[in-house]
């Protein structure tokens, strides 16, 4: 996995098209929470969400988006860290972007 920039990234927004504003989650244990999408963005080959969970303490969860056989956007859990750090420091860098001090 590389290092991703921000001018790479690509605002999107399959799962809202998809789904709406919220997505339903299952847990391993199989309890279900409903998450706000709270931001979608594609970077190289690879699409990612950005969830946030209902309630004071949530916090925002990046999953990977990919594509069924059927066309429909669904979410998997980044499982490489490398990758997930990338991800999010890439997010980090689109939302929070660093003020030119020229």
């Amino acid at each position: 996995m590389t290092d991703f920039s921000a001018e790479q990234a690509v605002w999107t927004s399959k799962l809202k098209e998809a789904y709406g504003e919220t997505v339903e989650l299952e847990d391993e244990q199989g309890r279900s929470s409903v998450y706000n999408i709270v931001a979608e963005f594609e970077v190289g080959d690879r699409a990612y969400a950005v969830l946030a969970g209902s309630g004071r303490e949530a916090e925002q969860e990046i999953l990977r988006i990919v594509v069924s056989p059927d066309g429909v956007p669904e979410l998997e859990s980044i499982v490489d860290d490398e990758e997930w750090e990338d991800v999010s420091e890439l997010y980090d860098e689109l939302t929070f972007p660093e003020e030119d001090t020229e």
